[in-house]
């Protein structure tokens, strides 16, 4: 199924081919591909190279972890996440590691993280959907999640299913053309709202 985005300017064909669906096939996935999700994640940018990015992963292979984690998602997610073989949690350190202070920045580093990880998993060929749906006091209790650290978004990751197969409202959605804002409305130049010459 190809929803390769319809950009303005050249971009990366990963960048390209990379969306989020809710349908996923029960292939599981192998672990080398995993540990390069991560690997890709790791070396994601962030300030003062604190990395505050810890990950929860869970695969259908060790099933009562795999249902802990389904467990912290609301219920309209754990409907169709439950297809996919593996659930991650993505977490940050709220406090810079060399002095203790807060780091304001670390919820826009595990973004920059995750980030990675979907592209990662876009070359691989497979498909990642991050999602603020989950009950982050839910995930704390239940994987333990230390003080200082907080739970920001949780992954699906897997292998497309066959999406004509899927209930109703999940099909829509996979078949729901991409959109995204136009750069007119998103590139100021000069003073805010001023659209930069070069979007127009």
């Amino acid at each position: 199924m190809d929803k390769s985005a319809e950009t303005r300017f050249p971009v990366h064909e990963l960048i390209r081919r990379r969306w989020s669906p809710v349908t996923y096939s029960d292939r599981p996935v192998a672990l080398a591909d995993l540990g390069s999700l991560f690997e890709a994640a790791r070396w994601a940018a962030s300030c003062y190279n604190d990395q505050p990015w810890r990950f929860l992963v869970a695969s259908k292979e060790h099933e009562a972890e795999y249902r802990r984690m389904l467990g912290c998602l609301v219920e309209k997610n754990q409907a169709w996440a439950a297809s996919a073989p593996v659930l991650i949690l993505a977490v940050a350190s709220v406090r810079f590691e060399f002095n203790g202070r807060e780091n304001r920045w670390a919820r826009h580093d595990i973004g920059m993280a995750v980030m990675s990880l979907l592209l990662e998993a876009a070359d691989l060929g497979l498909h990642a959907h991050a999602m603020a749906g989950f009950d982050p006091d839910r995930a704390r209790e239940t994987f333990g999640i230390p003080e200082g650290f907080e739970p920001v978004t949780a992954i699906a990751a897997g292998y497309l299913g066959d999406v004509a197969a899927a209930p109703e409202a999940q099909r829509q959605r996979d078949e729901t053309p991409r959109s995204r804002r136009p750069l007119e409305s998103i590139v100021f130049a000069g003073q805010w709202g001023n659209t930069a010459d070069f979007v127009k």
